[in-house]
């Protein structure tokens, strides 16, 4: 297994990249397919973020999925222990969902997602008046006192079955995964419910009038 160790406004030692490449070392016995590990190490020079000091970032290529975690610390030691700790989880968590879904579960229909979003949506309406009012952020007019958070993002995506994006959500560690299912050609969202209960949203495209 290979591993690339890179650094953004801070100096990587041989002593880390030596104590990086032993402590992923111990991956292997998650995931034998892993190739390479590429960890990017990212400090932060505002003395305000002191605990925050460090963020790195841990992405696995394999003959698989790419599995990726990521965590902050004050230091890279202590950064390194969180990220390798989530990578590990979420390894574990890929391998006893395929055991306990093939067979044994099946995700949340569409209708029965709306349907308790709608019961939820009604019994908080029961109980109090929601009001709203605009406000300017920028150019754009927004409804409410929620931030407004903007970022956008584009993957590439080959269409995939709904177990595989399953196994896929749980390697990168979401509670959501966007993907265009192989089998009705629709784009959808599979996300995490309750413990190992999953469900799927998917869109049907209508055409152009």
């Amino acid at each position: 297994m290979e591993v690339v160790v890179t650094g953004r406004h801070c100096d990587i030692s041989d002593r880390f990249r030596s104590h990086v490449e032993e402590k992923l070392g111990k991956l292997e016995k998650h995931d034998h397919r892993i190739i390479r590990v590429n960890v990017e190490v990212e400090c932060e020079r505002n003395p305000r973020q002191a605990d925050r000091a460090v963020r790195l970032q841990l992405t696995a290529l394999s003959k698989g999925p790419v599995i990726r975690a990521e965590a902050t610390a004050a230091d890279k030691m202590a950064a390194l222990d969180l990220a390798l700790d989530k990578m590990a989880a979420q390894m574990r968590r890929a391998s006893d969902r395929r055991r306990v879904h093939r067979g044994r579960r099946t995700p949340v229909s569409v209708g029965q997602a709306l349907a308790d979003q709608a019961e939820g949506a009604g019994e908080a309406g029961a109980d109090e008046q929601v009001t709203t009012h605009e406000r300017r952020v920028g150019p754009i007019e927004v409804a409410g006192d929620g931030p407004l958070v903007v970022r956008e993002k584009t993957h590439a995506a080959s269409p995939m079955t709904l177990d595989q994006a399953l196994y896929e959500m749980e390697l990168v560690g979401h509670d959501f995964y966007l993907f265009v299912d192989k089998e009705s050609d629709r784009p959808s969202v599979v996300y995490r419910r309750r413990g190992y209960d999953y469900g799927v949203i998917s869109l049907e495209v209508e055409p152009n009038a």
